[in-house]
Formats: C-alpha cells, structure tokens, sequence
C-alpha cells in the first residue's frame, strides 16, 4: 500500500490524523535532525498499522515534510 504523508516533528504529543483516504497527518515529538523525526515516523506507521518496522519504507521526501511512504 502506498500513502501520503506530512510529517509535523517538534510536536508535544505524537499522533496519526487521516486527512483522506491514503492520507495522513503524522506528529511526532522528535526533531527533524539526524533522521530522528523519520525513525519514529516509521515506528509510529508500524504501529498504526500493525506490521514490522521493516515494512515501512520511505519511498520519496525523506529530507521533506511530504513524503510517500511504502507499507508492504
């Protein structure tokens, strides 16, 4: 499956908000330096979506707020 995704790091708590159909909001609490805001982006999908870490692949816009994210 492959979905959309706008990453907010920094935040106070971190969530996952379905905007549309294939279409997230994902907040996470870690900051956006050194990978850190894309490593728990793809634990918080892992969990959402009930599959191991290793599925979760960032498929486009790991340097960028938008991303496409691949759930195999």
């Amino acid at each position: 499956m492959r979905i959309s995704v706008k990453i907010k790091p920094g935040s106070k708590v971190a969530s996952v908000e379905e905007i549309a159909e294939r279409e997230f909001l994902i907040r996470v609490k870690s900051p956006p330096k050194e990978g850190k805001a894309n490593i728990e982006l793809i634990k918080t999908l892992s969990r959402h979506f009930g599959v191991p870490k290793s599925r979760v692949i960032i498929a486009r816009g790991a340097g960028s707020r938008n991303k496409i994210i691949d759930i195999l």
